[in-house]
C-alpha cells in the first residue's frame, strides 16, 4: 500500500494476526481488530508498544449485525477502508464424520466460513468507494485431505468457493479477492497439540504474514481470484 491505508484484520490477536497487525502497523497504516478476549487484545497492544494507530473493539465477527456495527465504527475511525484480512477462524477434528462431536459441524462453518461471510458483507460497501483488497484465509488441508476432520475441511473449502465467487463479481468494481491456503503454521499452540511432529515444514506466522501484506498492497494487482498456497520451509 503507497500511502497510510486503513485496515481491518480479524482474528488479528492470534499468532498470525498479530505477525500481521505489528507488519501493517510498521509500514505506517492504520489497523482496526476485532476480538473476543481482553486478553489476547493486552498482549497485542503490548506487542505494539501502545501504537496510537492501533485500534480495537470486542466483537464476536461471526455474527452480521455484530459485524456490520464493528465495520461501520472501524472505518469512522480508520478514516477509509482500504483492505480486509479475513484472518478469524478455528480448527476441530474429533474424528470421522460419525464419530464427530455433533456441535462441530455448526462450530466450524460459523467459525471459518460464517466470520468471513460477515466480515465481507460489512466490509464491501465501504471498499467499493475507493477500492481496495480482501484476503482470505482457506487451508492446504482442505484441498488435500480432510479426514478425521469434515467439518473443519468442508468450512475452507467454502471459504475457498466464496473467495472465487467475490473475485468474480467485484474484479470490474475495483475491489480484488485472494485467499492464501497454510499448511501446519509453527504456533506454540500446534507444538504443544502435537509435541511428537516434524516441525521443519511447518510455516512460521511471519512468512505468511509477509505474503498476506503484498496481496493487500497494489503491488500484487491485478491478482484477485487466486488460491496461493504458503507451507513449506520459511
Amino acid at each position: 500500500m503507497s500511502g497510510a491505508r486503513g485496515v481491518i484484520v480479524t482474528g488479528g490477536t492470534g499468532a498470525l494476526g498479530r505477525e500481521l497487525v505489528l507488519g501493517l502497523l510498521a509500514e505506517g497504516h492504520r489497523v482496526a481488530v476485532p476480538y473476543r478476549r481482553t486478553g489476547e487484545w493486552a498482549a497485542l497492544e503490548n506487542a505494539a508498544s501502545g501504537a496510537p494507530s492501533l485500534w480495537g473493539r470486542r466483537a464476536d465477527i461471526a455474527s452480521p449485525e455484530t459485524a456490520q456495527g464493528f465495520v461501520s465504527d472501524a472505518v469512522a475511525w480508520l478514516g477509509r477502508l482500504d483492505g480486509v484480512a479475513c484472518l478469524a477462524g478455528a480448527y476441530a477434528g474429533s474424528g470421522t464424520l460419525e464419530e464427530a462431536a455433533t456441535g462441530e459441524w455448526d462450530h466450524m462453518l460459523g467459525a471459518n466460513l460464517g466470520s468471513v461471510y460477515a466480515s465481507c458483507r460489512a466490509s464491501l460497501p465501504h471498499l467499493l468507494a475507493q477500492g481496495g483488497a480482501v484476503v482470505t484465509v482457506g487451508s492446504r488441508m482442505a484441498e488435500t485431505g480432510g479426514a478425521g476432520a469434515a467439518a473443519y475441511a468442508v468450512s475452507k473449502l467454502a471459504v475457498h468457493a466464496l473467495t472465487r465467487v467475490l473475485a468474480l463479481e467485484n474484479r470490474d468494481r475495483g475491489v480484488r479477492f485472494n485467499c492464501v491456503l497454510p499448511g501446519t503454521i509453527d504456533t506454540p499452540a500446534n507444538r504443544a497439540s502435537m509435541p511428537r511432529a516434524d516441525v521443519s515444514r511447518w510455516t512460521s506466522p511471519a512468512a505468511i504474514a509477509r505474503v498476506i501484506l503484498f496481496l493487500l498492497s497494489p503491488q500484487s494487482a491485478p491478482t484477485t481470484g487466486a488460491l496461493i498456497p504458503v507451507d513449506g520451509l520459511a
